[in-house]
């Protein structure tokens, strides 16, 4: 057999040449260290979003509408937070700092706009510049003030720029928010307006940008985690040879995988984070098993070759079908539309790929190296003894299955199937989600004491841009609104009346002005400028043949005049070659994105032009359901490839196809239990835990595999309770500690500054605490029940008389 020939020559060459392989895998570190240099890190949600059409349509709006929604424009949001930011003082206060940042030539302002400069414009409407409104406001008496906030509390943009606690009759707020708009953006930029904002005083801060969490996050986890996989190992292996090999080959599997992302130009994701204690943790199962393996072939009195020889050869095998049913797991997140979910099935497979090489063939090969040359120099051994062993505590505890098994196994796994069924009936109402909150930190208060005292760089840095986002959602007014964007030749003389029919008789979480929906378009322009302009407004007249204020005829001419206006504002609604057009629909704020983008569908549906909806709550609906989509097609193309796999595999390896479909009942188990664990805990699936079942199957498989081979491996030579006896305390021992150091690795991710990924972190290890207690509680009834069904069953002795050619006892007809 190809495979066997295989593990022969490997341990062969293992045995023969251990310092070479050693030096060889070495040299390769170093080529993929070569690329840890060109690995960058991309942060935030868009990511996740860029490639869904809903997101390139707004692309398409921020290409077509100019300045408004202009690529290369960067704002810098400001807060203002006094006694009352509507007063004299506080007002001048805005307005200087505004002009101060418009005159920094370094900042290159082009615009900027505050509730101050509203008032100011009330006061004095010919105040087009912040030095004229500064004037205003300066030579304003204070009833003049109040008068012109009250005047300016008319229109909707200036009360959502104030606090709620607005108070019209005192004409006060304590906050206020402002903007500065950039016609790119600067290096340094939000440092430098808090520069200028410092030399004006008062309380007037820039809110920031949402902060990357991606380096903080693993500055915190993954020392944390390398210290306590550290402790666990040195209870593991209790040999500081063996753990300084261990060490060395998790800290390979992590360069060449992350050299990998370097090689291959793959941008490290906030995805991503959870790949590496993902391959420490199969590292650390591998090398447990390898080194356990070996240690119990040296207890029986084999020299090294012969010893690593065995344990090559049976742990290639198992080490393979882990690989590749966890390959085949991540590999089913490629049909993913989400980009960094794509990226992280790809990357980790091709880690599970370096950890099957390192762990399979470099560790044992250092291992025989340096058992060698402790026979020749006084390199000293702690311990030699596997875990688990018999005699020991923690093989008596992991005979319970195997006890349960022995008596009742039918009776225990009616009553486990009874459990499952009914857990994953809770299971299906677990929900999706994608939000913006699953990529940012908790606000610094919120962070543990323990964690804010840690020393650098493992303390996490208080974001203030948390803080000061939070403060915002809650103390002003929120609106939400929905984009539509329409192409078509707005040069037709229906085009507008087209445009203005969609939002006739919206639907519920649309708001209305009467029967029309509350909206802004190229037509609420033409209104609005037709209200302010007479010569405009015998324009539109004219080429308005049932008078209701929307021009049919000559289009091109009233767009010509429009665009001729300073400040009339269509070149936000439509586009400079007229091809298309852009509608806002103001929409209920409390509405949930699924509600607010079916009535955004249906307004496009309805229209005979073509429009596309988008905006938030539109691109996060669209990135939910494309979640629920790759749960779903990952799901099945995991648990159908990696049964096919394990079945083909069993079946030539050990001639048993049925041993498969008994290494697949744990894992159904575990992703029963995982996803109902995740309804319980209120843990949506999102952006980044949207792997977690192909990531659930790979780890339950890697350990149901070690269990089923080695048992299978046992039943060759003895009969069924010594087979499993052998297979769980020999294996169980090493599962003990690879399902501890695991647990605690993964664990560590729910400190991570990313509440998604501490989420994933929670899933994780119960993932791996449900596949251990599956592999060691319940696999010893499930391959009782097999042996009765497959090898003692009336059927399976009448098959294997019919295939032997030899009289069958009786068939099971005559039964």
């Amino acid at each position: 057999m190809v495979f066997e020939w295989f593990t022969d020559e490997v341990g062969d060459a293992i045995a023969s040449y251990p310092g070479r392989i050693s030096l060889a895998f070495l040299l390769l570190t170093a080529v993929f260290v070569a690329g840890l240099g060109n690995v960058e890190t991309e942060g935030g949600s868009n990511q996740f979003v860029e490639d869904l059409d809903s997101f390139e349509a707004f692309q398409d709006i921020q290409r077509d509408f100019g300045s408004a929604f202009g690529e290369s424009a960067t704002t810098t949001q400001l807060l203002q937070r006094e006694q009352n930011v509507l007063s004299r003082t506080s007002m001048l206060r805005l307005l200087r700092a505004q002009e101060r940042l418009q005159d920094h030539g370094g900042l290159r302002v082009t615009g900027v706009s505050s509730p101050a400069r509203t008032v100011a414009q009330q006061l004095d409407p010919e105040a087009t510049t912040v030095e004229a409104q500064i004037d205003a406001v300066e030579h304003a008496t204070a009833t003049e003030i109040d008068r012109a906030v009250r005047r300016a509390a008319e229109s909707p943009g200036f009360t959502s720029q104030v606090s709620e606690d607005f108070d019209t009759e005192s004409a006060a707020a304590r906050a206020a928010q402002a903007s500065v708009t950039h016609d790119r953006d600067v290096d340094d930029r939000e440092e430098r307006v808090e520069r200028v904002l410092a030399t004006v005083g008062g309380d007037i801060d820039t809110v920031g940008s949402a902060p990357n969490t991606i380096g903080s996050s693993l500055a915190l986890v993954l020392p944390a985690a390398f210290i306590l996989i550290v402790g666990f190992l040195v209870v593991a292996y209790r040999d500081l040879v063996d753990l300084l090999l261990g060490v060395v080959a998790i800290l390979m599997t992590l360069l060449w995988t992350f050299g990998f992302l370097g090689l291959a130009d793959i941008a490290f994701n906030p995805l991503l984070v959870a790949v590496p204690p993902l391959l420490i943790a199969v590292g650390i199962d591998f090398g447990i098993h390898a080194v356990n393996r070996y240690r119990e072939e040296r207890e029986r009195g084999q020299p090294v070759g012969t010893s690593m020889d065995v344990t090559t050869e049976q742990l290639l095998v198992a080490f393979f079908i882990v690989m590749g049913t966890t390959v085949i797991g991540f590999l089913s997140n490629l049909p993913s539309a989400l980009a960094p979910i794509r990226d992280f099935g790809l990357v980790a497979a091709i880690g599970i790929c370096f950890t099957f090489l390192i762990f399979g063939i470099f560790l044992p090969a250092a291992k025989v190296k340096t058992d060698r040359l402790r026979a020749k120099y006084p390199i000293p051994t702690m311990s030699e003894r596997p875990l688990g062993s018999e005699g020991s505590l923690l093989g008596r505890a992991l005979g319970g299955g195997v006890a349960v098994a022995k008596r009742a196994p039918a009776l225990f796994m009616l009553v486990v199937l009874l459990t499952s069924g009914v857990a994953g009936v809770y299971a299906t109402g677990v929900g999706t989600g994608f939000s913006q909150d699953d990529f940012l930190p908790p606000e610094y208060e919120e962070i543990p004491e323990w964690q804010k005292e840690l020393p650098a760089p493992f303390s996490p840095p208080e974001y203030s841009t948390i803080s000061k986002s939070n403060y915002i959602e809650d103390n002003f007014p929120q609106s939400s609104s929905v984009l539509l964007y329409v192409e078509t030749r707005m040069g037709r003389d229906a085009a507008l009346d087209q445009v203005y029919r969609m939002g006739r008789d919206p639907p519920p979480t649309v708001l209305r002005e009467g029967r029309h929906a509350e909206s802004q378009s190229v037509v609420t322009v033409v209104r609005s400028y037709a209200d302010r302009d007479p010569q405009f407004a015998d324009l539109v007249a004219r080429n308005d043949p049932d008078a209701d204020g929307i021009p049919e005829q000559n289009l091109g001419e009233v767009y010509d005049s429009l665009e001729s206006a300073p400040g009339s504002g269509v070149g936000g609604v439509l586009a400079d070659d007229r091809r298309s057009t852009l509608v806002t629909y103001t929409v209920d704020a409390d509405a949930t994105n699924g509600e607010v983008a079916a009535d955004a569908e249906a307004i496009a549906a309805e229209t005979s032009l073509d429009a596309t909806p988008t905006g938030n709550a539109i691109i996060f609906e669209e990135a939910s359901e494309l979640i629920l989509s790759t749960v779903i097609t990952s799901l099945l193309i995991t648990l159908v490839g990696a049964s096919a796999f394990l079945i083909v595999v069993y079946a030539v390896l050990e001639g048993r196809p049925s041993l498969g479909v008994a290494n697949v009942v744990p894992i159904a188990l575990t992703v029963t239990f995982v996803v109902a664990s995740m309804r319980y805990l209120g843990i949506d699936f999102n952006a980044i835990n949207g792997v977690i079942l192909s990531l659930t199957i790979g780890l339950g498989i890697d350990y149901s595999v070690h269990v089923v081979h080695r048992f299978a491996d046992e039943f060759e030579e003895t009969d069924l309770d010594t087979a499993l006896d052998r297979a769980i305390r020999g294996t169980g021992g090493a599962l003990t500690g690879s399902m501890l150091t695991t647990v605690a690795g993964m664990g560590m991710l729910v400190f991570a500054l990313n509440p998604a990924i501490g989420a994933f972190g929670v899933l994780t290890a119960l993932s791996v605490v449900y596949a251990y207690v599956a592999s060691i509680a319940v696999l010893p009834s499930v391959l009782v029940l097999w042996d009765r069904v497959v090898n003692r069953s009336r059927p399976a002795r009448w098959l294997r008389a019919r295939r032997a050619d030899g009289p069958a006892p009786r068939s099971p007809v005559e039964d």
